[in-house]
């Protein structure tokens, strides 16, 4: 017996040695091996586009340092790879911009500031030239600033407008059993009507419509203005398909070479004087953007702005980059507002909303922070429901032209199994000590008590969101109620309504809060830092998220967010103030 335990604790201390010894070279490797990570600018560069794996704004930092240490990818944002871009317009080392192929995931108002940003770019002088085998609509709207494009003379491309489709699960839910109870205040707010009946309704046909003439109408000016072609051609070429193969598209000026990817990296070397037989000198965007970043900006500047991003669906808990978490938001702006060296905080929101008491416990937060010193919100893709009521009360509110926002409205579902239940041969049967001890159960019709209970909650989380959007633009509930009842709108639109301030980027809101803070010099700072334990971090190594990148990999990554989408559904708890639905726009 001795001689296995002796056995025993020299396997268990090889194997604790070992573990030690595999971290060690880990962190050592970490930490001396760094710099090899930093890519190298030669002279006469290319910078070549590749937004494949960045979606987000804030790629996120954390408290723990080894958790960044260790963390997976380049750590990359929208943000960064716009510094990259203000960067490699005063880089004299870098020569022009190639998008190459470039497939991207990011929303139309991200596109949009980075479109933005590369039409700044080539006022240097320097060249943006854009090549794809095939075109989808979102793509060209971003390759459509580039001085040249070039398709593949067997490519196509798609250009043909905007349309959403919304799927009914009425017949469904009586087919299976399986129905939703549904609790709302607005009558826009259609996140529920699938479950309530079989088509559209009038309300939301006209929001949709509306939403997609508006997003619509931004994109078509912009590509117009770049390829010096009218809004009515734009219109004409969608609604006819009239640019569907390369020979159309550039005989209806969408394009400007038919080519092959040689010819097209022949065109580059001839604009950058390098012999036809030679490589010319190239940089990955992300490789570049990653030295961006750790360059520090400004680093003299005694004066910050804070920036604190607010990114996915707002629930309760921590937060991530992947969702919005009371703990990191609450504990960010707390910092921000006690930091004598942050004169303003920016707000940048990109969030269908979620849960309304998330939402509120943030806008408290936000109003302390008022009180001290400005803030400015900046709205990305999205800034609905409770992405707008953490908006709200803001100093000044700017959003992109093809921002979603509003949705200002309140609902409850609960899934109800009554149907299936006796279907299948199954009663529930409940004792209670008094009248309204045992809730609600999803094996039988909801009770009316408790619906009058829950509608009243809603009308309560109403009246309280549209009171706190009526204080915060200065209007009356009337005029809020007006415009609210879950009804979605864009960032132009919104601006019409007083939901909006100005319409513009980052930039313009960080320029705004520095003119409110009145500071001339100074540099950002990034919140929040996310508070992960060891298990996290473990969980971030390759045999920790295995199964996920597995998962990825096989379905496709849009599938794959489908997924995770499902997953943060099923975190949603008590009501919610969410966008009616997730509007992906192609």
């Amino acid at each position: 017996m001795k001689f296995l335990a002796n056995v025993l604790s020299t396997v268990v201390g090889l194997f604790v040695f070992c573990m030690l010894f595999f971290f060690g070279i880990l962190i050592i490797g970490a930490l001396f091996g760094g710099s090899s990570d930093v890519a190298t600018v030669q002279s006469n560069s290319v910078l070549v586009f590749d937004m494949e794996n960045v979606n987000m704004d804030y790629a996120g930092k954390y408290k723990d340092p080894l958790v960044t240490l260790f963390s997976e990818g380049k750590n990359i944002g929208v943000s960064d790879i716009l510094d990259a871009i203000k960067a490699a317009k005063e880089d004299d080392k870098i020569k022009g911009i190639s998008i190459l192929n470039n497939t991207s995931l990011t929303g139309l108002a991200q596109t949009k500031a980075i479109r933005d940003q590369l039409e700044d770019f080539k006022k240097s002088g320097k060249f943006v030239v854009a090549y794809s085998n095939t075109y989808t609509q979102k793509d060209y709207y971003l390759d459509s600033v580039a001085d040249t494009i070039y398709l593949n003379p067997v490519g196509q491309m798609e250009f043909k407008g905007l349309a959403a489709e919304v799927l009914f699960f009425k017949d469904l839910q009586e087919k299976s059993g399986v129905s939703m109870e549904v609790i709302r205040h607005g009558k826009y707010k259609s996140a529920v009507e699938p479950f309530l009946q079989n088509e559209m309704s009038d309300a939301n046909r006209e929001q949709i419509s509306a939403l997609l003439q508006s997003v619509w109408g931004s994109i078509a000016t912009d590509i117009a203005t770049s390829r010096k072609l009218t809004k009515e051609k734009i219109d004409e070429i969608a609604n006819g398909l009239l640019a569907r193969t390369p020979e159309m598209a550039l005989s209806q000026k969408l394009i400007d070479k038919i080519g092959y990817e040689d010819e097209y990296h022949a065109g580059i070397r001839k604009a950058l004087d390098v012999k036809k037989d030679e490589s010319y000198n190239k940089i990955d965007l992300l490789d570049y953007a990653q030295n961006i970043a750790l360059t520090p900006r400004n680093a003299t500047a005694s004066n910050k702005i804070a920036i604190i991003y607010a990114q996915g669906t707002i629930l309760s808990g921590e937060g991530d980059v992947t969702y919005v978490g009371e703990e990191s938001m609450r504990r960010a702006l707390r910092e921000a507002r006690r930091n004598d060296k942050i004169k303003a905080v920016v707000l940048r929101i990109d969030s269908p909303g979620g849960s309304a008491l998330t939402s509120d416990l943030i806008w408290r937060e936000i109003e302390l922070t008022k009180k001290t010193k400005p803030v400015v919100v900046s709205m990305g893709n999205t800034a609905a429901s409770g992405g707008y009521y953490i908006a709200c009360n803001a100093n000044k509110i700017f959003a992109e032209s093809s921002t979603i926002t509003g949705s200002i409205g309140v609902f409850g579902m609960l899934p109800n199994m009554t149907g299936l239940s006796k279907r299948i041969g199954i009663n529930a049967e409940q004792v209670q000590t008094h009248d309204n001890a045992a809730d609600y159960s999803i094996f039988k019709p909801i009770d009316s008590t408790f619906r009058d209970v829950v509608q009243e909650s809603v009308e309560d989380i109403y009246t309280t969101f549209v009171s706190r959007v009526a204080t915060g633009r200065k209007m009356t509930y009337e005029q809020v109620d007006a415009i609210a009842q879950g009804r979605v709108w864009t960032g132009a639109e919104a601006k019409n309504l007083g939901l909006v301030d100005e319409i513009g980027g980052m930039d313009a809101a960080i320029k705004e809060a520095a003119k409110l803070a009145k500071i001339d010099d100074y540099r950002t700072q990034d919140f929040p830092e996310y508070d992960k334990t060891l298990n996290d971090l473990f969980a971030s190594f390759p045999f920790g998220n295995a199964k996920e990148k597995i998962i990825q990999d096989e379905i496709g990554t849009e599938n794959y967010n489908m997924l995770m989408q499902i997953r943060r559904i099923t975190k949603h708890k008590g009501l919610q103030a969410l966008l009616p639905y997730e509007l992906n726009i192609h």
